[in-house]
């Protein structure tokens, strides 16, 4: 474990919604300048609720500049990813700037902080988890905070371009250099991608870095949907390979063959994943299907590890995710992702534990 990177993950049941706006009342409390706050889902209820505008109304009366972007208008109703459901009423009761963007066609899909860019107490919050209650007690979630000055002058930079269009189009066209993060025993290179930019760029590397994975492979996302992702996978089960395992959404999967199914540009999607899932030690997670009343316990992390390199953020291994505004993080360090497996191998385990037919 390095001591400059920081992780919280979150598993259904495992912590209180308090705990996690604890941490985040922490991070936004820390700030001196500024705050960009880019957040897909924002429904807070009850206390969570009180303690996170609190941070935020304390942020803004000790003079810090806090700015919020929020996902609007997606009206698929196929849950993949969950239709957001921004409660506007408590946006507004922040009492800071804020922007929606629109959704239509693309989303608006990140969950990261910015916080005092451009200062040397720079650091970023990003990961998979929503500001929900059910993404903090009933979901599969990651949470990462990186102190970094270069780092968060990358998401700045993608902050800056959606604040000032307030379009997910044309955002993240850029090439990013590794960034060094000093850690306790161990430096730790990261690297940024932001789609929609780098988004085919994205699912390229992590395709490659499986393919040429030496001792072992983690995948975990709600769904896994991007066609080079998948033929990776495809080859891999053919072949003599490292140790593996995986873990997806089945309820968001079976509405994803659902929709292969009549779509003639995908119909050779179906049988890729099913022979995956039956060849590779697969676990999934029955989840209850999306409506905007029911209780939200999607298996939701996006992880996934090769030797020791992790990528992780917002982006869900998905085709459609190549077109939203997204961040992945990868990260190259074997005491981190050390631990980002034994978090999916104990989501395996837990998910593993009662099988079920694979989708048809």
């Amino acid at each position: 474990m390095t001591a400059s990177v920081e992780l919280t993950f979150l598993q259904d049941g495992a912590q209180p919604a308090e705990a996690v706006a604890g941490q985040l009342a922490e991070f936004i409390g820390a700030a001196q300048r500024s705050l960009d706050i880019a957040i897909y889902d924002l429904n807070l209820t009850d206390g969570p609720a009180e303690q996170v505008r609190a941070a935020v109304r304390a942020a803004a009366g000790r003079r810090v500049a806090v700015r919020l972007l929020y996902n609007v208008d997606f009206p698929n109703p196929i849950p993949v990813p969950p239709p957001s459901q921004a409660d506007t009423a408590f946006i507004a009761s922040l009492g800071v700037p804020t922007k929606p963007v629109s959704g239509v066609p693309d989303l608006m899909h990140h969950k990261y902080i910015v916080r005092d860019a451009s200062t040397d107490a720079a650091a970023i919050w990003t990961g998979s988890t929503n500001w929900t209650n059910d993404s903090w007690t009933k979901e599969e979630n990651v949470i990462v905070r990186i102190p970094s000055t270069a780092l968060a002058a990358e998401y700045a930079k993608n902050f800056g371009e959606l604040w000032e269009t307030g379009r997910v189009e044309g955002s993240g066209k850029y090439d990013l250099a590794g960034v060094p993060v000093a850690g306790q025993d161990n430096p730790v290179k990261v690297h940024a991608f932001f789609a929609p930019g780098r988004g085919r760029q994205m699912a390229h590397a992590i395709a490659d870095r499986i393919t040429h994975a030496r001792r072992r492979i983690r995948v975990c996302s709600p769904v896994i949907t991007a066609g080079v992702i998948l033929g990776t996978l495809g080859d891999l089960a053919h072949r003599t390979h490292p140790e593996f395992k995986g873990v997806y959404d089945r309820t968001q999967m079976a509405e994803v063959l659902g929709q292969w199914r009549v779509d003639p540009h995908a119909t050779w999607k179906g049988p890729a994943f099913q022979a995956v899932s039956a060849a590779l030690p697969f676990a999934s997670k029955v989840t209850t299907p999306y409506t905007p009343s029911s209780v939200h316990d999607f298996m939701h992390a996006k992880i996934t590890v090769v030797d020791n390199t992790v990528f992780t953020g917002s982006y869900n291994l998905s085709h459609a995710g190549e077109d939203n505004a997204e961040n992945l993080l990868e990260l190259d360090s074997a005491p981190l992702a050390d631990r980002f497996v034994a978090y999916i191998d104990a989501v395996f385990a837990r998910y593993a534990a009662s099988p079920v037919p694979a989708p048809k």
